[in-house]
């Protein structure tokens, strides 16, 4: 895994798991967001997460197989 940790930076109250994938081009379409959470790990603040409208709020920080990201504000 790459140890660099992204800033997302959002303009509205909080952004969804599904939301980041598709803004990270991690997938294309909304369609390959339970495929994806089904076969990669991700952490949100160290904890396994698989629902793709899980809410991100500035603070929270998630790990994928591609490297991580920080919510920020």
């Amino acid at each position: 895994m790459n140890a660099e940790i992204k800033k997302i930076t959002i303009t509205s109250e909080y952004i969804t798991l599904g939301q980041l994938l598709k803004f990270t081009h991690l997938i294309a379409t909304g369609s390959q967001e339970k495929s994806y959470l089904l076969s990669h790990s991700v952490l949100v603040n160290g904890v396994s997460e698989a629902r793709r409208g899980r809410k991100l709020y500035p603070g929270d920080k998630i790990t994928l197989d591609q490297g991580g990201f920080e919510i920020a504000k």
